[in-house]
């Protein structure tokens, strides 16, 4: 889920840095190539109009940056909280010398998606 969380800001991060560029390069072409046309839309007015996409994208973002925070915390608690869990059973275990009996397919098929997903088992 790490890894997913840090994709995303990294794509974030990509998708602002890109915008920044279409923007430079629609203020240059519209300066170069149309200094005076009239076209149907007004070229700055198109514009203001990314600058207004960015801004929304850039709201998306900060509303996004504590949910990943959460996420990642999150995470570290469940993973501490079953690794506690699989110590005490395994304690339980050795205390009342019970042997439990071998997983079944879907118990082992779970655990290791679960391993997938939480590699700090």
């Amino acid at each position: 889920m790490e890894a997913e969380v840090d994709k995303l800001e990294l794509m974030f991060q990509k998708a602002d840095s890109d915008l920044d560029y279409i923007q430079y390069r629609l203020e240059y072409e519209i300066k170069t190539n149309h200094p005076d046309s009239p076209s149907k839309k007004n070229p700055i007015t198109l514009v203001k109009e990314l600058s207004a996409i960015k801004s929304r994208y850039q709201t998306l973002y900060a509303r996004f940056k504590p949910v990943a925070v959460e996420q990642k915390e999150t995470k570290s608690r469940i993973c501490a909280t079953l690794n506690k869990t699989m110590t005490m059973i395994q304690e339980l275990q050795k205390q009342t010398d019970l042997e439990l009996s071998p997983l079944t397919e879907e118990e082992k098929t779970m655990t290791e998606q679960l391993k997938s997903h939480m590699p700090d088992l």
